[in-house]
């Protein structure tokens, strides 16, 4: 018996749900959600799915911010999705500094292998948006269906390498719009 993809969805965080910037966001003052982000994000809560995030935040392996500002930008993105309705049920991040050899970073799938084992759950077919070429490729060592956003690095990264079997959408809100209606879902 073939089982169903959990409900649930995977968000890079940086240039799918909030603002972009090769300076790195390295405060709350800097965090910027993208137009429509957050309101994406409390209609798949609100239709039944859990919201998970895994990003790379290698700022704190190069020492441009600390676990505090961290943990400062989480509070605020959790805050202004619970006010809309929603909710990140959690945050998976890899600090690592791009020289220091660590699965957890993307392109390596061990961010994604801790959700899924942390959740006693297979995330083949679980939805994983992202906006650059490392998203996809943890995206497809785990079996996800990856997720290609325009917003962020999305335009530069599909311009420079072009993405077979990987499904692109203008924006978060654009492919969450999608997704439910394919799903047949609504929300409240």
């Amino acid at each position: 018996m073939e089982r169903k993809p959990a409900r649930l969805v995977i968000l890079d965080r940086d240039g799918v749900i909030n603002e972009d910037s090769d300076a790195y966001i390295k405060s709350v003052a800097e965090w910027k959600p993208i137009p429509g982000s957050l309101e994406a994000i409390a209609q798949l809560c609100q239709a039944g799915y859990q919201v998970y995030i895994a990003s790379n935040q290698s700022g704190i392996g190069r020492g441009l911010f600390d676990y505090d500002a961290l943990f400062a930008i989480h509070d605020r993105l959790q805050r202004a999705v619970g006010e809309l309705g929603g909710r990140i049920s959690g945050i998976f991040f890899a600090p690592a500094h791009p020289n220091e050899p660590n699965r957890k970073r993307k392109p390596h799938p061990g961010m994604l292998e801790d959700l899924a084992q942390r959740l006693q759950v297979k995330l083949a077919g679980v939805p994983f948006v992202g906006d650059s070429l490392s998203d996809i490729e943890a995206g497809r060592a785990m079996g996800v269906r990856t997720i290609m956003v325009l917003t962020g690095k999305g335009e530069r990264t599909i311009k420079e390498q072009p993405l077979e079997g990987v499904e692109v959408y203008p924006d978060l809100s654009a492919f969450v719009r999608a997704y439910l209606a394919q799903e047949g879902c609504t929300s409240a």
